[in-house]
């Protein structure tokens, strides 16, 4: 389907989206309990400095990320790898208060912030025909990560501490990535970018710069669809031991969970990239959260255990679709001259959801309130947002000059 160098980016961004986990709530949730029993903190104190890592990380990401129009890719993700390293090895000597919020800011900004808009500016960047169904591959990384890392790592902490376990993830990036980003993207030249259909679908396009896109509405009616997502997943997955207790659905269903997550997330990625392709972002951006809403529902009104897996099924059927629409939405809309500087605004944004939807849960859950509660009041944050989506539907195409 790609030429050799299209392939290759492909692979980095395969890549860079499954190292990416490291720094992703699902992931370092399968800490939290660890982390707390070893700082003696509460549910409600890990969200509030998770939070104000996290939200610190986004303010940073907005400045660093647009760096990557400037930068040679390769420079540019050997410096996000050394950094995604040494942030590891950070974590893994967690033993206070404050190295946790240093910890957990360098792991969000280097790992979910950094690596993941590393891979996608750089694929929606170089695709311009293909640009979906490269997305979409290039996100099996993450979608790969979510399959195989939670069992895993339930099954490594019984037999390594976590602090050592750490220490083996920082090594491992430091040894597989600069490699690998070597062979991949070395030579890669955006002057050599997929050139079919170039003239219709670049040329005439208007190439937005950010400040432009700051005072274009439909920015911020679609990124209140696109962080509904980051905010309420991240709560699930922060707090998925207090969701578990809650239903009574035994230590490991969540983890078990976790796969038909990611099998949904694949399933979707492979069907949205040619989807993206055939009818373009903008007539999918409508559909995306409604698995989401389901998913609310579920939470709120079944207890069974089997309602886990339909729960967590329902939001990688979400998942899949935003981790794409994520990145090609805007290459449509504002074109792809300043996409790193817009993409660097719209990941901060969805790291700074994912803080939100930490603090919220978190302050939530030591106030009182049931998940029950919790997942309704998601519930009414994605339908409204859907619905102001809907209103806009036929005003998203891109300004031709």
């Amino acid at each position: 389907m790609f030429k050799s160098l299209s392939f290759k980016v492909i692979v980095f961004g395969f890549i860079f989206t499954f190292f990416s986990s490291f720094g992703q709530s699902f992931f370092l949730g399968l800490f939290n309990l660890s982390i707390r029993n070893t700082l003696s903190i509460s549910q409600g104190q890990f969200g509030s400095i998770y939070a104000s890592a996290t939200l610190l990380s986004s303010f940073l990401l907005i400045w660093v990320g647009k760096k990557i129009d400037d930068i040679d890719i390769f420079k540019f993700a050997f410096f996000v790898t050394v950094l995604l390293s040494f942030s590891c090895f950070i974590f893994s000597k967690i033993s206070s208060i404050t190295f946790l919020f240093i910890a957990i800011f360098l792991m969000r900004f280097s790992g979910q912030g950094m690596m993941s808009h590393t891979a996608t500016t750089t694929i929606s960047r170089y695709f311009t025909k293909s640009r979906g169904k490269a997305l979409s591959t290039s996100w099996f990384g993450l979608s790969t990560a979510e399959f195989i890392l939670p069992v895993l790592i339930v099954y490594l902490l019984t037999i390594i501490t976590w602090q050592n376990l750490w220490i083996y993830i920082s090594i491992l990036v430091l040894i597989f990535l600069p490699p690998s980003s070597f062979i991949l993207v070395k030579s890669l030249n955006f002057e050599s970018r997929e050139q079919a259909n170039q003239k219709e679908l670049n040329t005439k396009i208007k190439q937005w710069k950010r400040v432009e896109v700051l005072r274009d509405y439909r920015f911020y009616v679609i990124c209140l669809n696109m962080l509904a997502m980051p905010w309420i997943a991240t709560g699930v997955f922060v707090y998925q031991s207090f969701i578990t207790e809650s239903k009574e659905w035994g230590t490991f269903i969540i983890a078990q969970s976790f796969m038909v997550y990611s099998v949904s997330s694949v399933l979707t990625l492979l069907v949205a990239g040619f989807l993206i392709d055939k009818f373009t972002s903008r007539k999918l951006l409508i559909f995306m959260n409604i698995p989401l809403l389901i998913s609310t529902l579920v939470l709120i009104y079944f207890d069974v255990s089997i309602s886990a897996f339909i729960f967590l099924g329902l939001i990688g059927i979400s998942n899949g679709l935003a981790n794409v629409l994520g990145s090609s939405t805007w290459a449509e809309i504002y074109g792809v001259r300043y996409l790193g500087s817009i993409k660097a605004l719209t990941t901060a944004l969805m790291v700074f959801s994912t803080a939100f939807g930490t603090a919220l849960f978190g302050f939530l859950i030591d106030g009182g309130f049931s998940i029950e509660h919790i997942a309704f009041l998601s519930f009414i944050y994605v339908a409204i947002s859907t619905i102001l989506l809907f209103v806009v539907r036929n005003k998203l195409n891109p300004q031709n000059l």
